[in-house]
């Protein structure tokens, strides 16, 4: 259990659970002390040990569930945790958290809630993407367990390949991370699930018009009185069948369920957990999840792109908890691959592909008072492919291979009760372009009063995994991954580089106030992307490069509120932000442009009420209101007669060309509309039996039916908008 403070009864000595429950206690002199674990839910435990002088012990603490449950007392780490830890940008999201948004079709996924996380940009229901504090998502690491995940959101938009029950927290890094995690220049997301039921077969099955789920979870081998050990497993199935339903069920309400929605999908996770009696730990997993996604034209409703996405893997995972030690080891192997094709019509098909193996060791020395120290060395291989065609067919074919070393430092130091000090450091090697990149970081935070407290981070990243994406697209489904390439790259001074490799600082500041049980979060922050290469998009000969380097500048201010108390749950986040690229323009000149997703004005509000006596009831709604995206304006039209492909015999009298969009040279000089929508949810739980209950919800989506616009079409001039409003239901069996 995570998060749960034990403490030594009668002194002010304890510790805290870290994301896989183990704390440390340290500083005790020899002798008997008690115990104590408190947790809501749960009969308070109290165990018993003696220490002797120079000794390590290693104690196993399990609380039971209460079988009388009185009125509510809430007791919680969280406060713990706010003072000894600095989690400047950092945002954990527990599934409680997941459950109360009101879900697309009744089903709960991480990304809707990642909607609302203070610095998140969402760019839509179709096709959309997560930006964080301006950074792309290539610049952000998804992490399941310790594993890179390249593409964790579906087409769609509204989930992601995570299965909600599965989830133990997702730990968001939005900026200033320190030296544990390397290779992204912008965030971190982190996804720890479950360890599977040690007592008892449970899971759930779920159905809804979207997708129907189904988990399971429970003990291979039970502990016993006399032996601990344990082995549990965990399989969870997804599968979206929208496109089949979409026009069936929704079809009388217009477009674009009349014509049908293209999207679907298939997740399968499977997870097998081996707990030692002394708390180690070996979890055994593998994973395939799949996405195919269609284009629509808005006239004829025919397909004009078929997008279609794959990753698999597997790997295994280790925690040891060595006798007598206060230090913990963990450890990961892992070989995972994604393809992405794309066949759109009037280009060549496109395809991308990442591969590779990933290892790596951490130590964790816990020290008193909440300090501790931790190390680690990591080793991944990738290789990438590429078989890429700009809009005038010229293409960029690659295929590279790279081995990446990283050792890091990370101390932290709780200085009392007032300052906590982290600095880290990390060492990156990249084989390709044989180029070490040190990345000192630091983190400081200042407990003014118990519930007012200072922070702040900065420090520098690197990476050297590029997106085919261009800094020009709103919507854009094909995301490839390749390495950093080892040809001659550009600024737009005209200036060769120093090192392929894309680098960018971080500097954050923070200020937390606890008001009774109102906790506000004040977060300006900036990022400078100091190198950023990209395809070139502008190629029109053979001769001309590939790649081009950029540069990036983000800077925001976020204000986020949350009250939690008994039945009421309130979420409120205010994000103002500017995001600018510098680049060559169309016309081969430096120009500085605002990125794609630069949404300079972001409120999402989220409410949640429990009712009914058992509290069985359970309302939510959310609202999210974004100032427009920019985008590049249309100038005109010409004849797309490609006399360099064609050679000498073409004839450009007679020959007949499609239908060429002349863009204007000043990027994303134009805005979109607003953005606006409402989702609201009621829920109503049946309790069948013991450990049986049934979960009926109710959803809309865009309660207010508003027109928020995904694209333009630009050679007939005909919008299509995003989804309109969109009732569902659902039923979930827990069992």
């Amino acid at each position: 259990m995570i998060y749960i403070n034990v403490r030594v009864q009668g002194m002010k000595v304890g510790g805290q659970t870290d994301v896989n429950g183990y704390y440390t206690i340290g500083g005790l002199a020899p002798g008997t002390y008690t115990l104590t674990a408190t947790q809501l839910g749960f009969d308070t435990a109290y165990v018993t040990v003696t220490l002797k002088a120079g000794q390590f012990i290693n104690q196993k603490i399990y609380l039971n569930e209460k079988e009388v449950q009185l009125g509510d007392v809430e007791v919680s780490a969280r406060k713990t945790e706010k003072i000894t830890h600095i989690d400047a940008g950092t945002t954990t999201i527990a599934p409680r958290d997941i459950k109360l948004l009101p879900s697309t079709g009744g089903e709960p996924d991480v990304t809707q809630f990642l909607q609302v996380v203070p610095g998140v940009v969402f760019t839509g229901d179709q096709g959309g993407q997560l930006y964080i504090r301006g950074g792309s998502p290539a610049q952000t690491g998804i992490l399941l367990d310790g594993v890179t995940i390249y593409n964790p959101f579906h087409s769609i938009g509204l989930y992601s390949v995570f299965e909600t029950e599965a989830i133990r927290n997702v730990d968001v890094q939005t900026a200033a991370f320190n030296a544990e995690h390397g290779n992204r220049t912008s965030a971190i997301m982190e996804v720890h699930t479950i360890d599977g039921n040690k007592n008892r077969t449970a899971g759930l099955v779920s159905i809804s018009p979207l997708m129907g789920r189904v988990m399971l979870e429970g003990p291979i081998l039970k502990p016993s009185k006399d032996n601990n050990t344990s082995i549990t497993y965990v399989l969870s199935v997804k599968d979206c069948f929208l496109d089949q339903t979409s026009k069936s069920i929704y079809g009388g309400l217009g477009e674009p369920f009349k014509s049908g929605l293209p999207y679907s999908f298939q997740d399968v996770y499977g997870k097998v957990t081996i707990n030692g009696d002394n708390g180690t730990k070996v979890n055994l997993f593998g994973f395939s999840f799949n996405d195919d996604a269609k284009l629509l034209d808005p006239v004829s409703h025919v397909s004009t792109a078929d997008f279609n996405w794959q990753a698999k893997g597997g790997g295994a995972t280790f925690i040891i908890s060595p006798q007598g030690s206060s230090t913990l080891i963990d450890g990961k192997f892992a070989y995972s691959q994604y393809n992405i094709a794309d066949n759109e019509y009037g280009f060549n098909p496109r395809s991308s592909g990442i591969s590779g193996f990933e290892t790596g060791i951490n130590f964790t020395n816990y020290l008193p008072g909440y300090s501790e120290i931790k190390y680690g060395l990591e080793v991944n291989g990738f290789h990438t492919t590429l078989n890429y065609y700009n809009g005038l067919n010229f293409p960029t074919m690659l295929d590279r291979q790279n081995t990446i070393a990283g050792v890091y430092l990370v101390w932290r130091k709780d200085f009392s009760d007032r300052f906590v000090m982290e600095p880290s450091v990390r060492f990156q090697y990249y084989s390709e372009i044989s180029k070490v990149a040190p990345e000192p970081r630091i983190g400081f935070k200042y407990n003014i009063t118990e519930n007012v407290r200072l922070k702040a981070a900065a420090g520098l990243y690197s990476q050297d995994i590029i997106s085919t994406k261009s800094d020009r697209d709103i919507v854009n489904f094909f995301t490839g991954f390749l390495l950093s390439p080892d040809q001659t790259v550009r600024n737009p001074d005209g200036q060769n580089i120093a090192t392929n490799l894309q680098t960018a600082y971080h500097i954050l500041t923070g200020l937390e106030v606890d008001i009774n049980r109102v906790e506000l979060n004040l977060e300006p922050w900036i990022k400078n992307f100091t190198q950023d290469i990209t395809l070139n998009r502008n190629k029109q000969l053979p001769s001309d490069p590939d790649f081009i380097a950029g540069t990036g500048k983000a800077v925001g201010v976020d204000l986020s509120a949350k009250y939690s108390y008994n039945r009421i749950y309130l979420w409120g986040v205010v994000s103002y932000q500017k995001i600018d690229y510098t680049n060559i323009g169309p016309d081969g000149n430096k120009q500085t442009y605002p990125a794609p997703f630069d949404r300079r004005f972001n409120m999402n509000l989220l409410a949640s009420y429990t009712g009914g006596k058992t509290k069985t009831w359970e309302v939510s709604a959310r609202y999210n209101l974004g100032s427009p995206f920019p985008f590049t304006q249309t100038q005109g039209y010409y004849e797309g007669v490609n006399m360099v492909a064609n050679g000498i015999p073409t004839n450009y009298l007679q020959q007949n060309g499609p239908v060429n969009i002349l863009y204007a040279n000043e990027i994303n000089a134009g805005r979109l509309s607003w953005y606006q929508r409402l989702d609201l949810s009621v829920k109503k739980v049946f309790t069948l039996r013991t450990n049986t209950k049934l979960d009926a919800t109710v959803s809309v989506v865009n309660q207010l039916d508003r027109n928020n616009i995904f694209y333009v079409n630009r050679l007939t001039n005909t919008r299509v908008y995003q989804l309109p409003l969109f009732p569902s239901a659902n039923l979930t069996l827990h069992f």
